[in-house]
């Protein structure tokens, strides 16, 4: 049944400077994103006595351990997808995961903090507050060039097609098609969408689809306030960043229901892990509910207020 179905935009999937040279909205995208959530993590890492200058080194190799890890687990989960090293390593054809340059960032960070004398969640309670904001405000780049596009839908917020040509989708006389695992295939109109099975048979339509970008966008939204709510009173270190793993972990679990895409013994590998995470992070909350730690250090009692060390 529709609901409503009515937001839609044109896709751009390349912005033009001069000539042949253009970028990509979807890199700018993550690029201030990135910048953005960099810059929380200036203001609230020193807040929990990390300094200054150690926030900066860590952000430097996140974004190296970022763009490792994003490429790595795409190709670990498309592997079929790929002809030999060299189509591997050709990240400016497009194909990264989310979760997995969030794995890069903090693993590589890791003997930095040992080295420094850091704990764990000294550094990355400060830091998921600002990798929050930057994964919702990175989804903007996904929202323009047409990515993650899910089923067909005819609920509230299902994305109709406007032109242009979505990323993963091939387009031809206004029709635009992605070829799926097992043969499935998704066609995209300005008159709605429809779910093909690989012998032609109709598996579900919609006025558009289901554009997880979009949800993703909100939910991580609504993360960034609430773990900033949560900064503002002192609790147990660890708890926003067993927070952000809890929650993003189950957005992703239910947002990849949404999605057609690659699937192993039943889900994808993005719910694979973000299920692992989710469990893992809710445990522990639930533990430490159940028997407080006598003596566990808090977060600073008024965040903002807190003077950052000299540097």
């Amino acid at each position: 049944m529709t609901l409503l179905g009515a937001i839609g935009w044109p896709v751009l999937d390349r912005i033009h400077i001069f000539g042949s040279f253009a970028v990509s909205p979807h890199g700018i995208g993550i690029a201030i994103g990135f910048l953005f959530g960099a810059w929380i993590f200036t203001r609230e890492g020193p807040k929990r006595g990390v300094t200054l200058d150690d926030v900066n080194a860590m952000v430097f190799w996140a974004l190296i351990g970022a763009i490792v890890g994003a490429r790595l687990f795409y190709v670990i989960a498309h592997y079929s997808d790929f002809n030999g090293i060299g189509d591997m390593l050709a990240v400016y054809r497009g194909g990264i995961s989310l979760l997995g340059g969030i794995a890069g960032a903090v693993l590589i960070n890791i003997p930095l903090m040992r080295r420094r004398g850091y704990g764990f969640f000294q550094v990355m309670d400060g830091a998921v507050i600002g990798l929050s904001f930057g994964i919702a405000y990175g989804r903007i780049g996904d929202l323009i060039i047409g990515d993650h596009f899910g089923k067909p839908s005819s609920w509230l917020l299902a994305f109709q097609y406007k032109g242009g040509t979505p990323a993963g989708y091939e387009c031809l006389s206004g029709v635009c098609t992605q070829f799926l695992q097992g043969g499935q295939q998704i066609r995209l109109a300005r008159t709605g969408a429809t779910l093909l099975s690989a012998d032609g048979k109709v598996l579900g339509t919609g006025v558009g689809i289901h554009q997880t970008a979009l949800y993703d966008m909100i939910g991580a939204s609504l993360l960034f306030l609430v773990l900033y709510g949560l900064s503002r009173t002192p609790r147990r270190l660890g708890v926003l960043t067993l927070t952000f793993g809890a929650w993003y972990g189950a957005l992703r679990v239910v947002e990849d229901f949404l999605r057609v895409d690659k699937r192993f013994f039943g889900l994808t590998g993005s719910q694979w892990t973000g299920l692992t995470v989710s469990i893992v992070c809710l445990a522990t909350l639930l533990a430490w509910a159940v028997r407080p730690g006598h003596g566990a250090p808090l977060e600073p009692a008024d965040p903002l207020a807190a003077s950052e060390p000299e540097t």
